[in-house]
């Protein structure tokens, strides 16, 4: 039995034996040509944006993957960064801090010429699957923090003071740094 080739609507209209497996031509003026060209890449496009999307995928979950085989190692290089308030009145400079959780024995306070280093560590009592946090928002580990004083300093008389996990640092100023107030005579 031959096989009768059916004949498409195009091929009726153009009056050829055109069938729906053959390519078929269509006249198509410069701006319809330009817009289907533009449609080809748009689709090429929007392959390699979810090809890019696949491979930064791939980048972002390699670390996280890296970090849970190697039970988050890669935290233990990293040190975070205390936050604090500075401030000064008549006699001394101020530094205070929130360090909940770290006990006095887990802090250092170091002083060189005007630069005041503060580190410390925040410890877990406990070790919990990563898999079983909801949130996990807390900074546990290593931190530190060194701010210039920017005025003279007596880092003998230094005093630190840990009271409800609020850390207060004392700094004297010198002698040549206190305000003296001068008043003017009139002649």
């Amino acid at each position: 039995m031959a096989k009768r080739e059916k004949t498409s609507f195009f091929g009726k209209i153009m009056g050829g034996n055109v069938t729906d497996d053959m390519p078929v031509m269509i006249p198509v003026s410069q701006e319809q040509e330009e817009d289907l060209e533009a449609e080809e890449l748009a689709v090429e496009d929007d392959a390699d944006e979810q090809e890019m999307m696949v491979e930064e995928e791939t980048m972002v979950e390699a670390p996280k993957q890296a970090a849970k085989e190697s039970n988050e190692e890669w935290l233990n290089d990293f040190e975070g960064q205390l936050n604090i308030d500075m401030y000064q009145t008549k006699d001394n400079v101020i530094i205070k801090s929130t360090i909940a959780g770290v006990r006095p024995e887990d802090i250092d306070i170091t002083v060189a010429n005007d630069m005041v280093t503060i580190k410390g560590s925040r410890r877990k009592d406990e070790v919990i699957n990563t898999d079983d946090y909801f949130y996990q928002e807390c900074y546990w580990g290593n931190f530190s923090r060194s701010v210039i004083i920017p005025v003279d300093i007596e880092s003998e008389e230094i005093e630190a003071d840990l009271k409800d996990g609020i850390l207060t640092v004392i700094i004297p100023k010198a002698a040549k740094a206190k305000t003296k107030k001068v008043k003017v005579k009139g002649l």
